[in-house]
């Protein structure tokens, strides 16, 4: 007997038998060698010789050894690869079914309805078995619609069972969430889907509608309005159209005015008219956008009575012959409003259109506004106050900030340091004042005149500076055209008005004429004839001294008048007393001849400032002597 347990009894301690006849108890050889290597076997027999079955082939598997022989020799037999395994995910990806159904919902506090139809979307995604309902969204419903149900596996009972496509079919009932959905219809990829996996479908019903909806499309009943116009007809007809005119209004006849432009705005709904300024940037007004407020415009009065005040607070019909209508505005013609008269030349493209369809006016030009040019006002210059330069003060009548008056600089470069310079004689009535004697200083490089009055002992006048330098305009002349005195006014024996002060010029330098004569392309003919008349004694005398005549052969008569044209040149020069001049040569007379020799004539001479580089002078002085 073997130690192995009897079938039905467990294998514990007292439930197995020994075989006492067993008396080899070593373990069989495993391990062998073959070719110098290692290699284990599996063991045939157990512990003691006992033959083992286990590790046997059995006598199925040895004839099925026998059998393969081909498969032994040539290997074994190429299977053919099995199908690809494609997941549901991804073979159903956006593969969606779609039922249309309703459901009833009762409405218990309403008299109109007792239920309510609402239709739903049943979407049934392939992919992950899911279901979600949709309602459509119904604008100003009252009702809280959209998605009824997320998207998710619905349960089906109790079980833990879930919803599955095979349980959807038309004409069919399905509760979800105690809720119960009709199902009428589905769409085509549906039907198809279900029609390839063997179902068989109901045929379609028709979707159920709400009644209440229903009576809400039905046209509601027409009342007759027993008035000839309707305003609550034109109001909804009308409601927010409105009529846009562009308009200018011409104010320029009065103080400030100007040509303003507005936009009116006619609304159809009531008949009502609004002007609105347009506003330009810096324009200097206010932003008042509106002009006249919306209101109904009167277009014609009844006939008041002379009781009836003139300034009321709101205007009746019964004051109201006729009010402005849209037919009274039209592009090109202008339209009085509360006594401002605006023109029209332009509207927008829908008052063409309701003006082209309700009056069949076709004539839209819009007309050219051309803005007024402004008057000019010409500008006033005040009189002339005779405080600082013409120029100067002229300045502070153009501008606030007056700017300095620009000056000829090439002129003054080129006539720097040249001075024309003048004896002119006072002209007054006074004979103090006919005697004296002034030097007019003219100034090339600016135009100014200077006047100097050289001093003359016991005169009683002091000398001096009598005029600084200045422009001196001529009589006549306004501050808008001034006219100065120049080098062509001064001529010998002309008369020059020096602020109410009359001058004779009575002489001049030579380097007038010298100048005069180098520039006689400036100045006029008549002007430099007389100074060389002017000039010609002078010059003939001066030949005549530096001639090589001799002094012996001149007679009498020859030398009185040279005598007198010395006379004459020292009259000239106005500083000079002649008492004193007399008085000194008699002083030098000792001998009272009446003839003084040349050393003594020329000390007196140059005591007193007597010019005797002259050229008179000079002759006289060739001759030896001087008579006094």
């Amino acid at each position: 007997m073997s130690s192995e347990p009897r079938p039905g009894l467990p294998f514990l301690p007292g439930c197995s038998f020994r075989d006492p006849m067993k008396t080899s108890f070593h373990r069989s050889q495993t391990l062998g060698y073959k070719n110098g290597f290692a290699f284990s076997r599996l063991p045939t027999v157990g512990i003691g010789g006992e033959r083992l079955y286990v590790n046997q082939p059995s006598q199925a598997e040895l004839d099925e050894l026998s059998n393969t022989g081909p498969t032994l020799t040539y290997g074994q037999a190429k299977k053919a690869p099995p199908s690809g395994f494609i997941p549901a995910h991804v073979a159903f990806d956006k593969k969606v079914l779609k039922f249309d159904a309703y459901f009833q919902e009762d409405v218990p506090l309403s008299t109109e309805e007792h239920y309510r139809i609402r239709q739903v979307g049943i979407y049934y995604y392939l992919e992950d078995d899911t279901i979600s309902v949709t309602e459509p969204v119904v604008k100003n419903s009252g009702i809280r619609q959209g998605k009824l149900i997320r998207r998710h596996r619905v349960p089906k009972n109790d079980h833990g069972d879930h919803y599955h496509w095979k349980d959807l079919n038309r004409g069919i009932n399905i509760t979800m969430y105690g809720r119960t959905y009709r199902i009428v219809d589905c769409d085509p990829f549906t039907q198809v889907f279900l029609e390839s996996r063997g179902i068989e479908l109901n045929p379609p019903e028709k979707m159920v509608f709400d009644p209440y909806i229903e009576l809400r499309q039905m046209p509601m009943r027409m009342y007759i309005t027993p008035s000839d116009f309707d305003q609550l007809k034109q109001f909804l007809t009308y409601d927010k159209q409105v009529l846009r005119f562009y308009a200018m209004w011409d104010d320029t006849n009065s103080m400030f005015g100007e040509n303003r432009p507005y936009i009116i705005h006619y609304y159809l709904a009531d008949d009502t008219v609004e002007v609105r300024e347009v506003h330009k940037p810096n324009d200097g007004r206010d932003p008042f956008p509106v002009f006249i407020k919306r209101q109904r415009l009167p277009k014609t009065f009844v006939d008041k009575k002379k009781t009836f005040p003139s300034c009321v607070l709101e205007i009746s019909d019964q004051e109201v012959l006729e009010w402005y209508t849209a037919k009274d505005f039209a592009v090109g013609k202008p339209t009085t409003l509360l006594g401002r008269t605006f023109f029209i030349y332009d509207c927008d493209e829908f008052t063409r259109n309701f003006y082209r369809d309700k009056f069949g006016i076709t004539d839209f030009q819009p007309v050219e506004i051309k803005k007024k040019p402004p008057e000019e006002i010409p500008q006033v210059i005040p009189p002339y106050n005779g405080y600082g330069f013409l120029e100067d003060s002229l300045q502070n009548c153009y501008s606030l900030f007056p700017k300095r008056p620009r000056k000829d600089v090439i002129k003054m470069l080129e006539n720097d340091h040249k001075v024309l310079r003048y004896q002119v004689a006072l002209e007054s009535p006074n004979p103090v004042d006919t005697k004296r004697r002034f030097i007019l200083s003219y100034f090339l490089s600016n135009d100014m005149i200077s006047i100097y009055e050289p001093p003359v002992r016991n005169s009683g006048i002091i000398g001096g500076k009598y005029l600084g330098k200045t422009r001196v305009a001529k009589p006549g002349s306004t501050t808008e055209n001034a006219e100065y005195y120049g080098p062509s006014d001064l001529t010998i024996g002309s008369t020059i008005e020096v602020f109410g002060h009359r001058f004779i010029i009575t002489d001049a330098d030579e380097y007038v004429l010298n100048y005069m004569e180098s520039n006689a392309e400036s100045f006029p003919a008549t002007t430099l004839q007389s100074m060389r008349d002017h000039f010609h004694p002078r010059q003939v005398v001066e030949e005549t001294a530096k001639s090589d005549v001799p002094a012996p052969g001149t007679s009498k008569q020859e030398l009185d008048e040279l005598i007198a044209r010395v006379q004459e040149e020292l009259k000239l020069h106005n500083y000079l007393n002649y008492s004193n001049i007399r008085e000194a040569l008699l002083r030098s007379d000792k001998d009272e001849s009446g003839f003084l020799n040349r050393a003594k004539f020329l000390s007196v001479c140059d005591s007193l400032n007597v010019p005797t580089s002259a050229v008179l002078v000079n002759k006289v002085r060739r001759k030896g002597c001087c008579a006094y």
